[in-house]
């Protein structure tokens, strides 16, 4: 079926580089984006068959300075582009807390959830200064506030930095026409959520149904009662990065099926 079918073209004309786009959230951004219009750029360690046709793909690491170079060279030798979305990161941390995290375990967490972003926007922020205008959204996690530390603390540490490191940088260049705010996903239905399952099911001696309880509980349930879908995240980020969301700039937005039960 046609994605593209009834679908607003709000991104017609738009360039859109979605990092970590070939699974997950970052695939159900790419396939949105690509249904509305825009001609989308991603990119992702392997490449994947599941990829929507015309979608072009660079392939490359980019939690190393090397894979960022790669991408931003290739981005703005054909021209930059309007919206970027940096949705690359996760965690291949083992379990078992604090201090199972060994020094290369913080450093794989912060390049892949916190440099990866802060590199890629500065090589790509200059050109959209100049055209006057872009959008940068950081995809953060509810886990800067509500950290899992028997599996995740590096990650969640990596995400909080994201998003105070994107508040400061909507402050400063917002007023020169780019737009940036962050999405905070809780729960989401993906494959790093059900490989972050195995981990904890391998290291307790439980089932992955044990597990994914046990996941859903450590964040205090879920109010509307199931994790996130990918396409739901998919939608908030088109939202956001397109015009009808003109005055919203320098925010978080959370979507966790209410989670995080304080304002």
């Amino acid at each position: 079926m046609n994605q593209a079918i009834n679908q607003p073209q709000d991104f017609a004309g738009k360039r859109v580089l979605v990092t970590g786009g070939t699974k997950g959230m970052g695939r159900a951004i790419v396939a949105l984006m690509q249904a509305r219009g825009a001609q989308v750029i991603t990119t992702a360690r392997e490449a994947s068959d599941e990829l929507p046709p015309g979608v072009e793909f660079i392939r490359a690491d980019l939690g190393t300075r090397e894979g960022t170079d790669t991408v931003a060279d290739s981005i703005l030798a054909s021209g930059g582009v309007d919206i970027l979305v940096n949705n690359v990161g996760g965690s291949t941390a083992p379990g078992g807390g604090a201090l199972a995290l060994t020094d290369q375990l913080w450093e794989d967490a912060l390049q892949s959830n916190l440099l990866a972003a802060v590199r890629l926007d500065r090589a790509l922020l200059p050109a959209m200064l100049n055209q006057g205008t872009g959008v940068i959204i950081h995809i953060s996690s509810i886990q800067r506030s509500l950290p899992l530390f028997d599996s995740t603390l590096a990650y969640a540490a990596a995400k909080a930095a994201l998003s105070n490191y994107s508040k400061g940088l909507a402050n400063e260049f917002g007023p020169r026409g780019i737009r940036i705010n962050t999405v905070a996903p809780g729960f989401i239905e993906t494959t790093a959520a059900a490989a972050m399952i195995r981990r904890i099911a391998e290291h307790g001696g439980i089932t992955e149904v044990e597990a994914r309880v046990q996941l859903m509980d450590s964040l205090g349930g879920i109010p509307i009662g199931r994790p996130g879908k990918p396409e739901e995240v998919a939608e908030l980020v088109a939202f956001l990065a397109s015009s009808r969301a003109a005055a919203m700039h320098g925010s978080e937005y959370v979507i966790d099926g209410g989670t995080i039960p304080t304002v």
